[in-house]
């Protein structure tokens, strides 16, 4: 079976791969958390166009899902356990006991595993086409990226022991069954994407006040709306909201041929 390696949705994962790459060392070796946010921004922007390029040439591949959740695994898992271990570990005076330093290392690569485990997940879950279960790793990769750049540019001290605790928190996000809308418009009506719109104007009021600040507020407002979402799905005996049962109503015979001829993409 000739495999081709070197298409173009694979060049711009493998560009993914290799800004996760520089962003680990950009944290870990050199100690720049701000090249480190850009080159997780620019992977998760490379993430994006591979499977939307995919789509486009009609070139989707079984080589190209399995490399995407390798980079993703870098880009996504490593990266942002690597910018958490130097805001915390990489602080600690010298005089701190080496049983806290391991401590705080295994908790901050512990998201990484989380990381892989939820990649593991998506790509067997046929039930993510249209939203997913659990926080998807290049939400949980920007938000830990920009508080380390937020950091750099207002001197304000995001790391420590509190750090540590919401890399527990987020890291069981990324593989809880909470269910997360995904930002996949069909068509520019109001049903169906009532969710997603006020979303959206949500961030852009975020936005016009924190600017670039505003990354890890609209994580964590992502996080909000889906959790009440989800939570008012299940008191409704997990019987999907209206809005979603619209969208489905639209969508369900082309998310069962998208599911067929292209990858799915986090």
């Amino acid at each position: 079976m000739k495999i081709k390696l070197f298409t173009v949705p694979n060049l711009l994962t493998l560009s993914n791969l290799l800004c996760g790459a520089f962003a680990s060392l950009a944290a870990l070796v050199y100690g720049s958390l701000e090249w480190a946010f850009w080159l997780i921004v620019l992977a998760a922007v490379f993430d994006f166009f591979d499977g939307f390029v995919a789509r486009l040439l009609k070139c989707p591949s079984a080589i190209g899902v399995e490399l995407d959740s390798l980079a993703d695994m870098v880009s996504f898992g490593f990266a942002p356990s690597a910018v958490v271990y130097a805001m915390t570990v990489g602080g600690m005076a010298e005089g701190t006991p080496v049983w806290i330093r391991l401590v705080a290392t295994f908790v901050c690569f512990v998201m990484a595993a989380f990381s892989a485990l939820r990649l593991a997940k998506f790509n067997i879950d046929e039930t993510q086409h249209t939203e997913f279960c659990g926080l998807p790793t290049p939400a949980n990769a920007l938000f830990f990226s920009s508080l380390g750049f937020i950091g750099v540019r207002t001197g304000l001290d995001f790391g420590g022991w509190p750090l540590l605790i919401v890399v527990v928190a987020m890291s069981w996000l990324l593989v809880s069954p909470v269910r997360m809308f995904a930002l996949k418009f069909r068509g520019f009506g109001w049903r169906g994407n009532q969710i997603r719109y006020l979303f959206l104007l949500l961030c852009v009021a975020v936005i016009a006040s924190l600017r670039i600040y505003a990354i890890p507020v609209i994580i964590l407002l992502y996080i909000l709306i889906s959790a009440i979402r989800w939570g008012m799905q299940a008191n409704r005996g997990g019987q999907e909201p209206a809005e979603a049962q619209a969208a489905e109503e639209h969508t369900d015979e082309e998310a069962r041929s998208a599911s067929d001829d292209a990858p799915k993409a986090e």
